[in-house]
């Protein structure tokens, strides 16, 4: 099949055109698949979470899901994943608990390049011995989407498992990596995927990793996680929940004087970014009310632990980039 998208593709945008895209697609993983089993990583991301979907729908208990928890995703992430796809859809899934295996590794690393490699490392570690303990398998789940092959050859950070070792050289299954994202979110919704997962925000592969800037420790980790979803509770109470590209908390890795309960503290500051975007490659800011702002720092003052400072960054990209590392 060629890597390119039929021009003639018309776009998937009504509900209509979802579900005949979905009935091609359950035609198209039945043949190509049988009566074999597949193996997929199931992230929780947009694009994980519609391709575990389809191929639910296609080929059920055939299908084996393996979500990998580093410990670097949001608040409530882990339980969604589970919730959403082992009780609901009946998905065939293997929870790893792999926390305390990736952040060991991280401690003390401060450099960002090094720390991707290492949580990217793992990851793919943590996966092939899944897939080695598994019986049967003979392919590979994909939520591959068509910028990922236009961009980088069909490469996939964090979400791509190629680099598992040569005994488990399954052929993929990619049953959505023709279509956009946009194309995506709309499928999802038609397969009954909850609306906060198809329309999740932009998240990095290496997760809340990058957002604890330089070496993560887990009581900063956690911090970031507490006033990730502080803010997120509060753009969804001020109606700003899908009007925003993408928001959410950086705590950096030094700290400054403050005071509470009549004493001196020294702890961190809480970093607020709000970005509107359409592709990535340049972001303008999003310009928060004040009283919002003020709500916002209220609560993430007073019911996160180790801060004392709460910042608003206004830097568009260029100059700056939408995360810190």
């Amino acid at each position: 099949m060629s890597e390119l998208r039929d021009p003639n593709m018309a776009r998937i945008n009504t509900p209509e055109l979802a579900k005949a895209f979905i009935d091609e697609q359950v035609k198209a993983i039945r043949e190509q698949v049988g009566d074999k089993k597949v193996l997929l990583a199931l992230s929780g991301g947009v694009d994980s979470s519609v391709c575990a979907a389809l191929l639910i729908k296609a080929i059920g208990n055939n299908l084996v899901c393996v979500h990998v928890n580093h410990g670097l995703l949001r608040k409530g992430e882990p339980e969604q994943v589970i919730r959403v796809f082992k009780e609901e859809l009946g998905a065939n899934l293997i929870y790893v608990d792999a926390v305390d295996r990736f952040l060991d590794a991280l401690a003390g690393v401060d450099e960002p390049e090094r720390k991707r490699k290492i949580i990217g490392k793992i990851f793919i570690d943590v996966f092939a011995e899944e897939a080695k303990k598994l019986d049967g398998i003979s392919f590979l789940g994909q939520g591959t989407i068509y910028p990922d092959i236009l961009e980088s050859h069909g490469i996939k950070a964090h979400h791509n498992v190629g680099g598992l070792p040569p005994e488990l050289n399954f052929e993929l299954v990619e049953p959505v990596k023709f279509l956009y994202k946009d194309e995506v979110r709309v499928v999802g919704e038609a397969l009954g995927l909850p609306h906060n997962m198809v329309y999740r925000q932009p998240f990095p592969g290496p997760g809340l990793g990058v957002r604890c800037v330089g070496a993560i420790t887990r009581d900063r980790l956690e911090a970031v996680r507490e006033s990730d979803a502080i803010l997120r509770e509060e753009f969804a109470k001020e109606g700003l929940e899908g009007k925003v590209w993408q928001y959410f908390t950086i705590i950096p890795d030094f700290k400054s004087t403050g005071i509470k309960d009549n004493k001196r503290t020294y702890d961190w500051p809480v970093v607020i970014r709000a970005v509107n975007s359409i592709d990535a490659t340049s972001a303008s800011i999003e310009p928060l009310d004040y009283k919002f702002l003020a709500r916002v720092t209220d609560r993430i003052l007073n019911e996160v632990k180790g801060v004392n400072r709460v910042l608003y960054d206004i830097s568009p990209k260029p100059v700056a980039t939408i995360e810190w590392e």
